[in-house]
């Protein structure tokens, strides 16, 4: 409903409002990252992560993003919040590292191009360079690269899809499979990528 109402507000103007409390304003823009969120969680998910834990880290990082942007910084909100979501699972990935505890042990970031000196509060805090940017997507071509050598040619493509953020549904939908036949997939792939890690 509220996503109606706001369809033609920029990501800037609906921020704006949610910090005004307008109703809705924060579940819509919420809404509308979700897919960049499942796009930030999945390549740790495939390494070794608990998806909900990922994704539930991922939306704190978004709604953290969504309350403290301050568009006099420069930025844009799509940036602002990418880093945020960015920085939350990896900081959860670290944490759980730290700890040895499960799920999130095996957690591997594909794209780690903040450096620490970047996380710090400021006008950088936020801003990747277009040279990070290119980095950023070579390292995740560089990644399907190297592990989808050890996958079957439709579990590439469906690799390829579950990174982009497409719900199973999707993924079914384009692959020409149903949804268990592209969860069953997934499940392949996370076995394999972890013995293609394991072999490193």
């Amino acid at each position: 409903m509220y996503n109606r109402i706001y369809t033609n507000k920029s990501d800037e103007e609906l921020q704006a409002l949610a910090k005004t409390h307008a109703d809705g304003a924060e579940e819509a823009l919420a809404e509308r990252y979700v897919r960049e969120v499942r796009m930030c969680a999945r390549p740790y998910f495939l390494i070794g992560g608990d998806s909900e834990d990922l994704l539930q880290e991922g939306m704190i990082g978004l709604l953290s993003a969504i309350r403290e942007y301050d568009v006099d910084k420069g930025a844009s909100f799509k940036t602002y919040a990418q880093t945020c979501i960015h920085n939350r699972i990896k900081s959860a990935v670290r944490s759980a590292q730290r700890m040895k505890n499960a799920p999130l042990n095996d957690g591997v970031p594909l794209d780690d191009v903040l450096s620490d000196e970047s996380q710090a509060l400021g006008t950088h805090y936020y801003q990747r360079s277009p040279e990070e940017q290119v980095l950023a997507r070579e390292t995740e071509k560089e990644f399907i690269s190297t592990y989808s050598r050890c996958l079957s040619k439709l579990e590439a493509e469906i690799l390829q899809l579950y990174l982009d953020g497409l719900s199973y549904g999707e993924i079914a939908a384009i692959a020409g499979r149903d949804v268990k036949a592209v969860d069953n997939a997934v499940q392949r792939i996370r076995r394999k990528l972890a013995k293609a890690v394991l072999r490193r």
